[in-house]
């Protein structure tokens, strides 16, 4: 490991550190069999960069992209790096709901699709979006191919902040949160390197290694992977879509040694490995890791049993993109029971309802400080209740702190279901199912599920004189009110009447605790 890349300050400055550690090393490789070494790939981004400069991106452009994993989605998000925007990316599974708050709010100049991408028109919804705007943002189809031009013609690269706290808004990542409105994240490009060191210092991750992206990179855990990337200066293999069996194979050529994303990434390639129980899936592989979502112990004990290798799962949220993980060197107990330690440099505190310090094994609110963490909502209005007094983030997650120092989450305060990695927001949901005509009232619940960590349950009260509502109807009416599929509840239970306590409030924890364990599907 390098100590002087890791205290780079820039993402560029990172990657021109890299390319003169090891230029010739390969960085990006792709299911085409498509390969950059370090220094091909900066040139590429400098010559993207001169492009984007043409078309009028500055220091402090805003732009907006929605692009799946490729190749070329790392280089242009390179490219405004060392031009200095501000980069809003955006999963490519968000509709126009999401992505038109987005544009809207941060007031985007320029916004690159990836034309029409499994089926979707990006273009023709960015421009339903852009219709009524007063100054409509540039469209740019960016997926095989980039603007070019003279790196000659370029200016000098953004100034490195002297230190973190002088580092300009680079990034704004929106999540769910516990409000139907996203909120938009801010983030340095500093914050970000932050997190990624500490990914990498937990996974003892080097040179050796041969890492993978097989999760949309406009995750917040996109360019954080990148930093592990170039901090320790080996290459990752990329994957567009991934198909379970196409990426076992990849992976396989590529000789990759680390793998995953989340729970449901784990259970897929466990599968994998039990059509063969007596062949190694992929014999390079040293470790599945990822986060987002819950983790059933069971699942790690499976893992190490069947694939001999251990599931290092990790705690990381948009506003803090890396708070806790397990390592290689953890305790069976510690990989199965727990979130991990605490990320180099980030402060975890466990806090109780009172404000006071809970003890190791008492459970709390997590609270975090740390250069990981990000710089307030771009709503400032959000800023003062999510900082405590003493500056720390208020997480809204319940966890212990372990006598070993690891963490342990138990619950949250905050309303959000973490489906497959995202959050979910539970009243975005309601509002749209409580204006169903058949609807008198209405829960949503996260219920713990062995693939997707949690799953989307709507708990449905019966309006007056009306039948049930069905979940065909259920479905098709977030549909057609733009809700993205991901987020259409997958379960449908009635209950007339909903239970309620004296004030007349939904008792949510009731729900979950009478279907926890009932079937369903």
């Amino acid at each position: 490991m390098s100590e002087q890349l890791y205290d780079a300050r820039t993402f560029w400055e990172l990657l021109e550190q890299r390319v003169a550690a090891t230029p010739d090393q390969p960085m990006l490789l792709d299911a085409d069999d498509r390969s950059v070494t370090f220094a091909e790939f900066k040139a590429w981004a400098e010559r993207v960069a001169a492009g984007f400069n043409a078309m009028g991106v500055r220091e402090g452009s805003h732009v907006t992209w929605q692009l799946p994993t490729r190749i070329e989605t790392v280089v242009a998000s390179f490219a405004l790096s060392r031009l200095g925007a501000v980069q809003n990316p955006i999963i490519q599974i968000y509709r126009e709901r999401e992505v038109s708050f987005a544009i809207r709010q941060t007031k985007a100049e320029l916004v690159l699709v990836p034309g029409t991408w499994r089926g979707f028109d990006y273009v023709a919804m960015v421009e339903r979006i852009a219709a009524d705007l007063a100054i409509p943002p540039k469209i740019l189809v960016a997926y095989d191919s980039l603007p070019e031009g003279d790196p000659a013609t370029l200016p000098a690269p953004p100034r490195a902040p002297a230190t973190p706290d002088d580092a300009p808004i680079r990034w704004i990542y929106y999540t769910s949160g516990t409000t139907s409105d996203p909120k938009g994240v801010q983030h340095t490009d500093a914050t970000l390197i932050a997190g990624g060191i500490g990914m990498a210092k937990a996974l003892q991750m080097n040179a050796d290694d041969v890492g993978t992206i097989a999760f949309p990179y406009a995750h917040i855990g996109g360019p954080d992977y990148i930093v592990t990337v170039l901090a320790e200066g080996f290459p990752a293999v990329l994957l567009e879509t991934f198909v379970l069996q196409d990426a076992v194979d990849v992976f396989r050529r590529k000789g990759a040694t680390m793998a995953g994303g989340s729970t449901a990434f784990y259970i897929g390639f466990l599968n994998e490995q039990r059509k063969n129980p007596s062949a190694t899936l992929i014999p390079t592989l040293r470790l599945l890791s990822g986060g987002g979502a819950p983790k059933p112990p069971e699942v790690y004990f499976e893992v190490k049993s069947e694939m001999g290798i251990p599931v290092a799962h990790g705690y990381g949220m948009t506003e803090c993109p890396m708070i806790a993980q397990g390592g290689p060197g953890d305790s069976d107990d510690q990989l199965a029971h727990s979130e991990g330690a605490p990320v180099y440099r980030c402060e975890i505190s466990i806090v109780r309802e009172d404000g006071t310090a809970a003890d190791a094994g008492e459970e709390g609110e997590v609270r975090l400080a740390g250069p990981m963490l990000f710089k307030g909502y771009t709503d400032a209005s959000l800023n003062a209740s999510a900082f405590d007094e003493l500056g720390r983030f208020r997480t809204g997650d319940l966890g212990v702190k372990r006598v070993d120092g690891h963490v342990t989450l138990t619950g949250r305060l905050k309303d959000v279901i973490i489906r497959k990695g995202e959050n979910i927001s539970a009243k975005e949901v309601e509002d749209i199912i409580y204006t169903h005509p058949k609807v008198k009232d209405c829960a949503v619940i996260g219920l713990l599920d062995r693939e997707r960590g949690e799953r989307v349950c709507a708990v449905v009260e019966t309006a007056d004189g009306k039948e049930p509502l069905t979940f065909a109807e259920m479905a098709q009416w977030c549909r057609d009110a733009g809700l993205m599929t991901q987020k259409i509840p997958e379960q449908l239970e009635i209950r007339d009447p909903l239970p309620r306590n004296a004030t007349l409030k939904i008792l949510k924890f009731v729900l979950r605790d009478e279907l926890k364990d009932q079937p369903w599907g």
